[in-house]
Parts: C-alpha cells; sequence; structure tokens
C-alpha cells in the first residue's frame, strides 16, 4: 500500500509541475507571476514543504530552459514554496498559514535574493535590493488568494482531506 502512495505521489507531483509550466504565462509579468504561487501554496498543502521546494524548483528549470524565463523564475519560487509547507505544517494545517508562508517567502526573502543575481550575475542595471519586492509581493497576494479560495472550497467539499490521505501527507483538513 505504501508503494501505491509514493507512486501517487509522484504521479501528482509530475501533474503540478506540468500544471504549473502550463499555466504560468497567465497573468505573467517580469517579477510578478501569481499562478506560480498557486501552485505553490497548493502544492505545500496536498504534498508538503519537501515536494514543493522540488516541485517549484523543477518548473523554474523548465520554464527557463523553454520559455527563456530569467532565474527569477527559481528566486521567485523556492521560498515560498518550502515556507508555504512549513507554516501550513508547524501551524497544523491553517490554509491562511500557508499563504502568508508564500508571501513572505517569495514576496519578500525571493525578492530580495532575486536582486543579486539579476544585477550581478545577469548585469541587470539600475535594479536596487527592493526592485523586485512590489512586484513579488503583489503576484503573491493574486495567486494566494486565488489558492485559499480553491483550497478552501475542496476543504467544504471534504476533497482536501481526502486528498491528503490518499497522498499520504499530514492530515489537517477538517
Amino acid at each position: 500500500m505504501e508503494k501505491d502512495k509514493k507512486v501517487l505521489r509522484l504521479v501528482f507531483l509530475a501533474m503540478m509541475i506540468g500544471l504549473g509550466v502550463v499555466i504560468s504565462p497567465i497573468l505573467r509579468i517580469e517579477g510578478m507571476c501569481p499562478m506560480a504561487h498557486l501552485i505553490n501554496i497548493v502544492c505545500a498543502v496536498l504534498m508538503g514543504p519537501w515536494y514543493a521546494l522540488l516541485c517549484a524548483t523543477l518548473i523554474g528549470i523548465i520554464r527557463m530552459t523553454l520559455m527563456g524565463i530569467p532565474p527569477l523564475a527559481l528566486t521567485g519560487a523556492v521560498f515560498g514554496a518550502t515556507l508555504s509547507g512549513l507554516l501550513y505544517r508547524y501551524s497544523k494545517g491553517k490554509l491562511w498559514a500557508a499563504v502568508v508562508g508564500e508571501i513572505i517567502g517569495t514576496g519578500v526573502i525571493g525578492a530580495i535574493v532575486s536582486y543579486p543575481i539579476m544585477a550581478f550575475v545577469l548585469g541587470r542595471a539600475g535594479l536596487s535590493w527592493f526592485f523586485y519586492v512590489p512586484l513579488f509581493f503583489t503576484g503573491t497576494l493574486i495567486g494566494g488568494s486565488i489558492a485559499f479560495l480553491l483550497l478552501m472550497a475542496l476543504t467544504r467539499q471534504k476533497v482536501l482531506r481526502e486528498l491528503q490521505e490518499k497522498l499520504g501527507v499530514n492530515i489537517f483538513a477538517k
């Protein structure tokens, strides 16, 4: 039975990655990708922080490789995905905590980490340490709001708990 859950987790992870790559261009401008934050939070809640980190990393690499997206695809995702999963876990399943983790992890930490990569590695002139914070923060608010509404709807329909049970993760949904 445990082997079935591992296979299901890998299949679900692959689906999240594919969905993340496909929907990432929606509402996207450089430094703002709300749909990536939606995927990060949903993956963090359904699979935990480490799967969310893996999902965000793989989506970022695919987007950079196939779509020519700058390294913001990684710096703008990995911190938020991980922190979203950690805060969801430590809050014992509070959906708002997952959203706050994404907002802090991406909207603040990821935005600040993006500055040296874009300024020094890629040579973008005229940037400051806080250049990306407004865009990343706004993107996380949009994507986080959509994720929250989606996850609340899944909770009301008792689907969130069922998905968590099938994936074999910590079950916090009511």
